[in-house]
């Protein structure tokens, strides 16, 4: 039977539309499990006493790891942050991964810092380590910095990992601020739990605008740029919406590379960090997940909703569309280097939930929806658009998009309220209606060109230029 250009048309239609109802369903199941999880998180945590005894020295000693290359405008700024943390015992780990700057010059000027000769055992392969120094001042006598040639941000935190002595290790960047608190609280999953704990992930909130002074948030600001404030909202849907949902089912495959928390025993027992992809912490959660599903051991990854760390997004288009096409080829990497857990029932949640989920509705999304496009301006120019049934369409799909970024906002309001000034919410609420329009576009096409690199066999970072978290510093009143 012969089907006609009509046909095929309406086909193609009913193809798009069923898509996108089943990508708006699995965003309606992640809000409802996402609010299920945060009331009753909030419900089961009394915070004050919680964490006088967290304070026990009965904590496990955390090492903390960040890599730096070219960092000379946060690294200060970042180990002040973390020389200020509320916990028993820790260790801080910079490890300088070959910069071109005056990174390791500021490091060591600064905290004092001079050659250890000590002998450490390197289980895990790694690019030439040149020196590891330690400060003569007693006020930072848990820092070390790690001088080594270059070899991407895996396999620096490969190099702290052997140098690390404690058996957390808590891996963060360095253009980050943590809460006070964080490692009470990351560390939480940890504890008194009857599974074995493998990692435990946190929300990352952004910097940029913040007052900054001595590594600590002094206030919460609104960023000025409206980047900035499309990337608020898209962790909002990414944290509060996204993670906790999938923390309620046990079926999380990413811990956010900036603050995520790790039992060392079995990252060193999966080989450390895979230095061949550039999504090195996914890859690393998916690969532990796999190989405790393998095993048969009863295991978890835990998640904490509340606001540990801060983090600079990129307030340049250019640097945006550097980061996101480097996530559009991590995702592709992980997801081919584990294909063998799609749709495979040997790893329950895993293989018939989260890395389908991630298959279709992640990698495959903004290729479906360019080509979404292109079937549009194909309709257009043979003059086949039905004009009524597109302004619906859209009007739909515009509604869905901002009716979520404001159930986002409502879920930020119902938990942790960082933005407590209500023009703050009168801008973001703005910035949702506008976002549809001209940040998401951008951000599908990066993904594009991320996956076209990809099969050029693209593997580089690019450069990621940043402001600088000690320039949001502020004197009073201003």
């Amino acid at each position: 039977m012969d089907i006609n250009f009509h046909q095929i048309t309406e086909i193609a239609s009913w193809i798009f539309l069923a898509y996108g109802l089943i990508i708006c369903s699995g965003y309606i199941f992640s809000a409802v499990f996402s609010l299920i999880e945060l009331r009753d998180y909030k419900r089961r945590h009394n915070f004050q006493d919680e964490i006088a005894l967290l304070k026990s020295s009965s904590l496990p000693p955390i090492s903390i790891l960040a890599p730096a290359y070219n960092e000379e405008a946060n690294v200060v700024e970042n180990v002040r942050s973390l020389l200020t943390l509320a916990y028993p015992s820790f260790e801080i780990i910079i490890i300088n991964d070959g910069s071109k700057d005056d990174t390791l010059k500021i490091l060591l000027d600064t905290f004092d810092m001079v050659r250890d000769d000590l002998l450490y055992h390197n289980p895990i392969t790694t690019k030439k380590v040149r020196a590891v120094y330690v400060s003569k001042q007693k006020a930072y006598k848990n820092l070390k910095v790690i001088d080594k040639e270059n070899g991407g941000k895996a396999d620096a935190l490969n190099a702290g990992i052997n140098i690390s002595n404690h058996p957390k290790i808590c891996c963060i960047d360095v253009d980050c601020v943590l809460e006070r608190d964080a490692l009470l609280k990351l560390i939480r999953p940890f504890l008194n739990n009857d599974k074995k704990v493998i990692a435990s992930g946190g929300i990352i909130r952004i910097a940029n605008s913040c007052i900054i002074e001595d590594g600590r948030i002094i206030e919460v600001r609104l960023p000025n740029t409206f980047l900035a404030r499309a990337q608020i909202l898209e962790y909002f849907r990414a944290f509060l919406m996204g993670r906790m949902a999938w923390s309620k089912v046990d079926g999380l495959l990413l811990i956010s590379g900036a603050f995520g928390m790790f039992d060392k025993e079995t990252v060193i027992e999966v080989g450390g960090y895979n230095t061949n992809t550039v999504g090195e912490d996914m890859e690393l959660l998916v690969r532990m997940r796999r190989m405790m599903q393998e095993k048969n051991m009863d295991y978890t990854v835990g998640f904490v909703p509340d606001p540990l760390c801060w983090t600079e997004v990129p307030q340049q288009w250019k640097v945006l569309h550097r980061q996101r096409n480097r996530w559009t080829r991590g995702t592709i990497e992980t997801l081919l280097l584990h294909k063998k857990m799609i749709f495979n029932p040997k790893y329950k949640v895993l293989g018939m939930l989260s890395a389908p989920y991630w298959f279709f509705f992640e990698w495959l999304a903004p290729i479906i929806e360019f080509i979404g496009i292109l079937f549009f301006l194909f309709l257009l120019i043979f003059g086949q658009v039905n004009w009524l049934v597109f302004m619906i369409f859209f009007g739909v799909v515009y509604s869905f998009s901002i009716l979520f970024s404001f159930t986002a906002l409502f879920f930020e309001e119902f938990s942790f309220q960082q933005y407590k000034k209500s023009k703050y919410i009168h801008v973001l609420i703005m910035t949702a209606l506008l976002e549809p329009l001209l940040y998401h576009p951008f951000v599908m096409w990066a993904a594009i060109k991320g996956n076209i690199d990809f099969l050029r066999g693209k593997k580089s970072w690019g450069e990621m230029g940043r402001q600088g978290l000690a320039n949001h510093k502020s004197s009073k009143g201003k």
